[in-house]
């Protein structure tokens, strides 16, 4: 009888680099996708479900909360409303008044009324404030 310690870890992702890194594991296609947090452009929560949104332009549909896969994440991602997790690195725009992002891939992400001065702290501290 093998033990699962005795199996090769051939086709997972090689986390040894750094101890922050959390992949998270998709399912597509009938096969098993691992995300890298810094590939996420944002995600949005939809009940038990998620929809994660990649820079390659991708969707996945996850059963997990928002909360519990965001609690898997670096500091990176901010909450910025009940249903959306954003990564900043990837928020080009700000408008109407710091109430909407626009991410790289396009989509707009709105932001919570009680978030908006939070953000815009957190946003104007990365220097993403963009200026005519």
């Amino acid at each position: 009888m093998k033990t699962f310690a005795s199996f090769p870890l051939q086709n997972l992702p090689d986390t040894s680099f750094s101890n922050s890194t959390a992949f998270i594991s998709v399912q597509s296609m009938g096969r098993t996708i691992f995300l890298s947090p810094d590939a996420i452009t944002f995600m949005e929560g939809e009940g038990n479900y998620t929809f994660i949104y990649t820079n390659t332009g991708k969707k996945y549909l996850v059963s997990k909360t928002l909360k519990s896969l965001s609690g898997h994440l670096n500091q990176n991602f901010i909450r910025v409303h009940k249903s959306y997790v954003v990564n900043a690195d990837y928020v080009v725009e700000r408008m109407e008044d710091d109430r909407m992002l626009r991410m790289s891939c396009g989509k707009e992400v709105v932001v919570s009324r009680r978030k908006i001065k939070e953000i815009t702290e957190i946003l104007d501290h990365t220097n993403l404030r963009i200026s005519a």
